[in-house]
Formats: structure tokens, sequence, C-alpha cells
């Protein structure tokens, strides 16, 4: 295996070091920006960044002092993920040291310090941190170790050639060593190296094991700090209720009764919300509650789901724009054998993290501070400074560890509500939404309703591939100069459906934006492809089903160019023992996917009730990330997601009547019991040199196409609108 060849970091300027305030080493790396909504944040004022010479702006840090304390100043926020563990072995294999020897520090906002080069903003999203991180990390790594072996080179008057590191220690040649503490400030004074080679993937000590998380002792023995446990002295507790219409006002509360209210302490009126603040939160319910809020539900107040499908069904037929054009479409289905056309349906989601959004601010006449789970801390600290009309650098975010965030936590709504209410009281609040609060005010996930057009020709093959998608874009809305082709093109829209791993002989792909009155849309987890590979793998089905010939066999035939796209197939075809004789009932249903640059193929197994009830029995995942940072990370991200996924498949829908969204808590909008879930088995292609790959969304993209293609294997029957748990079983 070849060792990776060595990069000029001079070229790219990514490294720089500097002693670190109070003595030590820092290095501090320049991760170069590369997407789109990075035009759109730097129009943003970022704060100013702290003092390495001027002329350098670092966005991560590693931080060595001369106690020998290594701490690694984490850019990404831990959701849940494991991205703390993740990152940190990237860090730790280079700078040989054990995991046990890092603390990891959450990274302030600084858009200038800790933009990740794949967001283009401080932000934690999209698969995107390990990919991010891969080589940026071990760079750093790597020079801060050769760094601090030149400078114990040094003392010793050797070669640094002679010289080892491990466990934090340099060897010296007749068997001499320092610490890395020791070293750390004569380390600070060594020039950067310019040229960094690292390991290659068979030297790799933590690169592919499974060391303890982190993050576990904390979360198990209760110590861990998230939102909801921050307790700042004389805060208080509020809660809020907006308009229950996006759009609605508010017209009177009885403010009286909410003051009479034992252990309320303020009532603040906004246009769109009430909020009611007391000694702790049953006073504040209780005082929500006697205030009795009218509101003036506005212009959406008639709005229904039936009435926004419609929409959707309607703005359908209307161009759009093309994303991707191979051949003549058109021609090659009307002249195909046989041609087939489907409408596939998905409903708005809610995001349901277990933690309720909640924020803890103090906003002073000097700054602000605030405590909250958020994926994007600089968006929190702008948000809070335009609407306090304090210097942004005089807002400090404390980031904290989320309750889940699937999304949810890449706005900044509740924390802009939070602001606004925070400004009228003089002492810290914590703000919470209730559940129903949370549920009824999500920010969605876009309704879909994609038309899908394919040829077959005699033999079974296919000649033409045509998909149409209609929905909402959240990036017009999130980061509007991210838009592609002069603003006509989302494409988080067709992520999935315009990069597939199949290769048709004629593809279309075009997307028609349709954005809904009653309801602001934001990605969910699995973003684009949770959508597109459903429709896909669905329709791929039907066409295998159309042409009479095995769904494996038949997406084989799509893929002989595509090595990695196969090798997954094959495995997991395998070992699901796929083929294999069911009982009565049962079926298999297989999804192929590639997004977030990672090749994953999936084998469900689902036993279908003659009363339509669905019973998930088993699920094989085959993967080719490329290379495995930690597979038991890996393997519980698979897991996690498929389960997230298929809870969204089965149960999940948000509806409006009246332009009120009807669900409110988990007793109608159902997560997945544990008793429910099917075993997962997770099996990883070793491709220790391939290109690295993301990892913690690709569960929930497979779920809802490989159970709906069980499904049919075990009834015949074909769902192409989720959620499948709503009587279709019964009904089709």
């Amino acid at each position: 295996m070849n060792a990776v060849a060595p990069r000029t970091l001079s070229r790219r300027g990514l490294l720089k070091a500097t002693l670190a305030t109070g003595g030590g080493l820092m290095i501090g790396m320049h991760l170069i920006s590369t997407a789109s909504a990075s035009q759109y944040l730097a129009q943003a004022t970022p704060m100013t960044p702290p003092d390495f010479d001027g002329d350098f702006e670092p966005n991560a840090f590693i931080r060595i002092d001369p106690k020998g304390v290594i701490t690694f100043i984490m850019r990404n926020t831990e959701c849940g993920q494991g991205i703390y563990t993740g990152a940190s072995t990237l860090l730790a294999e280079e700078l040989e040291v054990g995991m046990d020897q890092i603390m990891v520090e959450a990274a302030p906002p600084n858009l200038k310090l800790y933009t990740d080069p794949l967001l283009g903003e401080q932000a934690t999203g999209g698969s995107a941190s390990i990919r991010g991180s891969w080589k940026p990390l071990r760079e750093a790594g790597a020079a801060a170790r050769m760094m601090l072996i030149a400078a114990a080179a040094a003392k010793w008057s050797v070669d640094p050639s002679t010289c080892t590191a491990a466990r934090g220690v340099v060897h010296g040649p007749t068997g001499q060593t320092l610490a890395y503490g020791d070293l750390a400030n004569d380390a600070a004074k060594q020039p950067v190296p310019t040229h960094v080679a690292l390991k290659p993937s068979s030297q790799f000590k933590l690169i592919g094991t499974s060391p303890r998380r982190l993050d576990t002792p904390a979360k198990v023995n209760g110590t861990s700090v998230f939102g909801m446990d921050i307790k700042v002295p004389g805060m208080k507790i509020g809660t809020v209720a907006a308009s229950p219409v996006l759009g609605g006002k508010l017209v009177r509360i009885d403010e009286k009764a909410a003051r009479a209210v034992p252990g309320v302490r303020d009532v603040v009126q906004l246009d769109n919300v009430v909020a009611v603040i007391g000694d702790h939160m049953w006073a504040a319910m209780k005082g929500l509650q006697a205030a009795n809020p009218v509101w003036d539900d506005g212009p959406n107040g008639q709005t229904d789901t039936k009435g926004m499908i419609a929409t959707l069904a309607q703005d359908s037929n209307k161009d759009g724009f093309i994303a991707k054009k191979v051949g003549d479409v058109d021609g090659a289905i009307k002249g195909a054998a046989s041609q087939h056309d489907a409408v596939y349906q998905l409903p708005f989601l809610a995001h349901a993290p277990m933690e309720p959004m909640n924020t803890t601010i103090h906003v002073r006449p000097d700054g602000a501070d605030v405590w909250v789970g958020t994926q994007v801390p600089v968006r929190a600290q702008m948000t809070v400074a335009k609407e306090t009309g304090l210097p942004q650098d005089s807002v400090r975010v404390y980031n904290q560890f989320m309750g889940g965030a699937f999304g949810r936590r890449l706005d900044v709504d509740s924390i802009t509500q939070a602001a606004r209410i925070a400004k009228h009281v003089p002492y810290p609040v914590k703000l919470i939404w209730t559940r129903e609060e949370d549920i009824r005010h999500d920010l969605y996930r876009p309704y879909y309703y994609d038309k899908i057009s394919a040829g077959l020709d005699a033999s079974g093959n296919v000649t033409g591939w045509s998909h149409r998608t209609t929905g909402s874009s959240v990036l017009a809305r999130w980061a509007p100069p991210g838009m592609q082709e002069g603003g006509k093109l989302d494409p988080d829209t067709v992520e999935g459906s315009a990069d597939t791993p199949y290769e048709f002989p004629t593809h279309q792909v075009a997307w028609v934006q349709s954005e809904p009155d009653a309801v602001t849309t934001l990605w969910w987890r699995g973003v684009g492809p949770t959508h597109n590979v459903f429709v896909m793998e669905g329709f791929m089905d039907e066409l295998a089903a159309a042409a009479k010939q095995d769904p494996i066999a038949f997406r084989r035939k799509l893929l002989t160019k595509n090595p990695r796209a196969l090798g997954v197939l094959d495995l997991v075809s395998q070992k699901s023992g796929w083929g294999g004789a069911l009982p009565a009932g049962h079926g298999r249903g297989v999804a192929l996917q590639y997004a977030f640059q990672t090749y994953m193929a999936t084998v469900l197994e689902v036993a279908v009730g003659s009363d339509g009830e669905v019973q998930l029995i088993r699920a094989d995942v085959a993967v080719d990330c490329g290379p495995v940072v930690n597979p038991d990370t890996l393997a519980a991200q698979v897991q996690g997601g498929l389960i997230f996924g298929l809870t969204m498949a089965l149960y999940s829908e948000i509806t409006l009547t009246n332009g009120r969204v009807d669900q409110s808590n988990f007793h109608d909008y159902r997560i997945m019991r544990i008793d429910e879930a099917p075993k997962v088995e997770v099996h990883i292609v070793h491709n220790p040199d391939g290109e690295i790959g993301g990892i913690g969304e690709t569960g929930t993209v497979a779920a809802a196409p490989a159970l709906a293609n069980a499904i049919f294997a075990a009834t015949g029957r074909r769902l192409r609108r989720i959620p499948f748990g709503t009587g279709q079983l019964v009904s089709s």
C-alpha cells in the first residue's frame, strides 16, 4: 500500500503555528471553503479573530500547553453522531497520542476560524464533518508532531529523522525522551513544515479501530450538559405560544390572569407570540394557559393539506428547470416497447428531536450571553446581535450538546424569538418550547410531488429515464446565493436523482419550484437523497417487475461501469440471502444509493399481515464509504439512521387544517418503538484508500425505498406515497 504523497502546505497556506496564550504550541488551519453558500455568508460581518500575527486566518486548532494538556478545539457540534470521537481520532493518529490524551472543546462562533470547507460556513450537517476533516486534521496533527520532534532534536543536537514519537513523548536515538508539554514552547518557535507526509493506511493505529466514544462517560453518568440543562444564577424560565397559523398575529391576552398565577414574573407580548416567564416551568405553563391568547389567523387561515397538494400537482405541469439532460429522453421513452409512468409523493415532515427547542439568554446593555445547542453558532450570534442591536462581538454563544437535531438546529428561528423576548427583561431567561409548540412550529421538510417516466425495450432494458420533482427550495430561503444556474436550481432538490449510480442511455432530471403558503421548509435528515432515492429506487423496482426480472439482476445491468456500486449490491445480496425462500407473507426489498460520496445497498425483509400491519424483520446493509474512521460509529449511524427513516416511511406526516398543524406530540407523530425495530446487520467494504464518504445520513436515505420494495415483494402492492402505515395497504 502506497504512502500518501507529501503535500506542499505552503502553497495553500494551510497551517500556522504560534505560541498559545500562557505558553505552549497552537496549530491553526485554514480550510478552504468550496460551498456556494460561502458567498452568502461572506456578506456577514465575522468576529475579529484572535491575534495570530494578523496575516493568517486559521479555523481549527490543536493546543498543547506546557503541562502537556492537548486540547482539540472542535468546530463541529456533537448531535449524537460521534464527531467528537471521530475527528479526534484523525488528529491523534498523526500526532501520535492516544485518544485518552486529548481534550475536546467546542469552538466559539467565528466564520474566519471555523468554517467547514464543504458547507461554506461554521455549520454541522450534510454528513460533511469527517469528509471535510479527513486530510486537514491529519495534516495538522502530522505537522505538530514534526515540530515537536524538531524541537527535541534541537535540544539534543541530533538529526530529527533519528527521533520518533509515541503517546505524547519524543524519543531520541540514544533513548532520551521529552514529553510534548516540555517541548511545547520551543515547538511553537519551529518553522511550520512545508511538506507533510501522512501515514499510509497500513500504518494506522487508531483510524479503523473503535475506541470508546469520548462523550459516552458523561452521557452515561448524567454529567453531560445539554441546552435544556443550563442553569445560570438569577435565571428565570419562560415558555411561549406563537400564532398557530403562519402569518397570523396576536390579538389579545388576559395578562392580569397570567400574572395572577403564583410564580409568574413577567409577560412579554410580541406581534405573533406571547411569552410567560416564571420562577419555574410549571408557573410559566400555567401562566400561559391563563393568558388565553386570541389570534388573528391572517391570510393562511383556510389553508389545508389537500389544497397544498393540488397546487403542487398543478405546478408539476410547468416546464421547470432542466438539471440534467443526456440524449433524447422523450424520443427514447416514446419509441420504447413499453412506457411506464408514476407519481410519488412525500409529505411534510417534522424533525421532532427528543430535546425540544430551548435557548437560555441574558441580554444586557453591553452584551449578551447565549447558551444553546445549535448547528450554526455564527448564525445564532448574528441573529442575537441583529435583534438586540448589540455589536456582534459582544454576543457570546456557548454551544451545548444537542438531544437530537436532524437538521432542525440548522435554523435559528427559536433563538431569534428568544432574543426578541429576552431584551424585555433584565435577567437571564431560559425559554423552552413545549413538545406541542415544537411539533406545530417546526420548519418542515418540503412536500415533494414527483413525476417519473421510463421506457423499456423488448428485452426489458431501460431506454430512457425522466424524473421531474416539484417542491420547495430550502436553499433559496436559507442561502439564496447558493442557488445554481443563475438562481434557477436548488441542487439539493435533485441530489440523488441527477447523480445516480446508474448509467441510463438517455436521462433527464427537472425541478419545478413550488413554495407553500402556510409552512416554512427546512432540510431534514438525509436532505435531498432521502427524497430522490425513494422515488428512484421505488420506480426501479417497478421497472424490474414490468420486465419480469429479479430486482438486483435488473439493477446490475445498469452498473457495468460502476464497480463500487456493484460491489455493495453484490455484498448485500450475499449477506441477506437474496433469492432464498421466505415464509408466506414475507418479502425482501432492495435499495441502492450513492449519497454523500458513499455507496450503500440495503435489503430489508418484512412480513405483512392480512390486516395490513407491517412487521420489520431484518435489514442487511453493505457500505463502501472509502476509509472507515470508526467501524462501531459507522454501524451505529447506519442502524440509527435506518430506523429513523423507517419511522418516517411508516408513520410520519405533518398535515394542516385551517392553517394549523394537526399533529402535536408523539401520540400523533409516532416514533418507532424499540420492539418494532428490525435486526440490522452492517457489512463494511474494505476500501481504505478510496474516496471518503459521509455516513451520518445514509441509513435514513435507504429506509423508504427498501421498505416500499419489500412490501411489494410481500403483497404485490406498490406504495408510492409516504407514510405507508396510514391504511394504504388495506385500501389499495
